[in-house]
């Protein structure tokens, strides 16, 4: 199964789901592991980057920067889809809200402030329901 790539099926279909744990951006040296804790990690030329709990950095000692939730966009988008992250991110852009997007291998994730997640649910939801309405209305 390789998802869907339809823009406006992804839009329309996108249900988010917002998760309840608080999340921060964190760097450390790039020859360690990850820790178990990470939600995501990434190694670039300056350091391998994390994606963890708030609380799970703390613990560990690591800064984290950008506290944030995730939001699953729970339709299972392709890796070849176009347009979908950037549609999401500019409707967000719209509204003064910086993204943070994640493509895995099922679903995308998008990392929002953690203060305006309510918000950012909120605007995902209406480009959904809008998407849908488009698609009832041209009859397909």
């Amino acid at each position: 199964m390789s998802g869907e790539t339809d823009l406006a099926l992804l839009i329309a279909g996108m249900n988010p789901r917002l998760d309840a744990e608080l999340y921060v951006f964190a760097t450390t040296p790039s020859d360690i592991s990850p820790p178990p804790e990470a939600l995501m990690s990434f190694r670039e030329a300056e350091g391998l980057t994390l994606i963890l709990p708030r609380d799970a950095a703390v613990r560990l000692g690591l800064p984290g920067i950008f506290p944030c939730r995730r939001i699953t966009l729970e339709i299972h988008s392709s890796l070849e889809a176009v347009g979908f992250m950037a549609a999401i991110a500019r409707r967000l852009a719209e509204a003064g809200m910086g993204v943070n997007p994640v493509a895995a291998f099922h679903h995308d994730h998008i990392f929002v402030p953690a203060h305006r997640a309510g918000e950012a649910m909120a605007i995902l939801r209406e480009m959904a329901k809008d998407a849908d309405d488009e698609d009832a209305g041209s009859g397909s």
